[in-house]
């Protein structure tokens, strides 16, 4: 819960997942950094956020020790499940351990997002590259993005995640994810406050970009609420909720990502809501535990039916954040 509103210093509340980007490597005698892509060999963009990550990290300190290193991910590309902070952290640590560097969490996240921004220019948030740093199995992350502070928040026995992708393929260099963040510091600044985080709701009204903002920022605690209450009811009407936000308000929705909610809605979920920036990838469910493939499956083929596309079911766990595999 709380896209779009992390570059507004909003709250989130993410979950790491257990899927997952591995770097194996070894030192190097040089300053080279040599790393290959099992899943995507030769990809330019893979590319550039290995420069995007050894830059960043030079900044803060790194000693330029150079590393032999080779990538996997499981993770899918172009999905909203955050793949391209789960490469930068991956690598960040790989680098960061041959280096001799140490950064604090905050720092890491940090450093990985400013690798982001450089790779693909695109303004984004810190919330990926935190979850994927700060991660608690069984846990949700409730993190203010002003302060960069967190709290862990349990997710109930009862409470299954699946995340079902649309088949469509989602790239924020070709979406109006600019567009909006600009929106929305142009509001901020007629209103003279730092960001959407210090609008309210009467301010919000007539704009419909702060109008989910704000809406979303309560959502998000609404969310940690019912959460810690095993109050699955309401975890799934703010899913619904947020998503009919992120289609109406913030209008980065597609007709497939539409299309799939309500397919997994009238399946039985308890709410579903797209995940990540939005423009395609994947949608996020809350279903009670043990009906998820149920669901999914059902979903799915009227999904298939309708669109054509072809979707892909993972049934996820809250897993802890990227650490050394030995």
């Amino acid at each position: 819960m709380g896209d779009h509103t992390d570059y507004n210093q909003g709250f989130v509340l993410p979950m790491a997942i257990d899927l997952e980007c591995v770097v194996a490597s070894t030192p190097r005698e040089d300053e080279e950094v040599l790393a290959r892509s099992v899943d995507l060999p030769g990809d330019e963009a893979f590319a550039a956020y290995v420069t995007g990550v050894v830059s960043a990290l030079a900044e803060r300190g790194r000693a330029p020790v150079g590393i032999d290193a080779v990538v996997s991910s499981t993770v899918p590309a172009g999905s909203g499940l955050s793949s391209s902070a789960a490469l930068e952290v991956s690598l960040a640590l790989a680098l960061c351990d041959a280096g001799g560097l140490e950064l604090a969490p905050r720092e890491l996240a940090l450093a990985c997002q400013a690798a982001e921004q450089r790779a693909t220019g695109v303004p984004s948030g810190v919330m990926d590259q935190l979850a994927a740093v700060a991660g608690r199995a069984g846990c949700a992350l409730l993190i203010d993005c002003r302060s960069l502070e967190w709290d862990e928040v349990a997710l109930p026995k009862e409470l299954e995640v699946v995340v079902v992708h649309s088949g469509v393929p989602r790239t924020l260099a070709g979406s109006a994810y600019a567009e909006r963040r600009a929106e929305c510091e142009r509001f901020a600044e007629a209103l003279g406050v730092a960001s959407l985080r210090d609008v309210t709701r009467g301010q919000a009204l007539g704009h419909a970009r702060a109008r989910h903002v704000v809406a979303e920022n309560e959502r998000v605690h609404e969310t940690a609420a019912a959460l810690r209450a095993a109050d699955l009811e309401r975890v799934g009407r703010l899913f619904s909720e947020s998503h009919a936000s992120l289609r109406d308000d913030y209008e980065v929705s597609t007709a497939e990502l539409d299309t799939l909610v309500a397919a997994l809605e009238a399946a039985g979920a308890l709410g579903a809501r797209l995940t990540g920036a939005g423009f395609g990838g994947a949608v996020v469910v809350a279903c009670t535990r043990g009906l998820g493939a149920e669901i999914a499956a059902a979903a799915t083929a009227r999904y298939r039916s309708e669109t054509g596309r072809e979707p892909q079911t993972w049934l996820v766990q809250a897993v802890d954040g990227a650490g050394r595999v030995e």
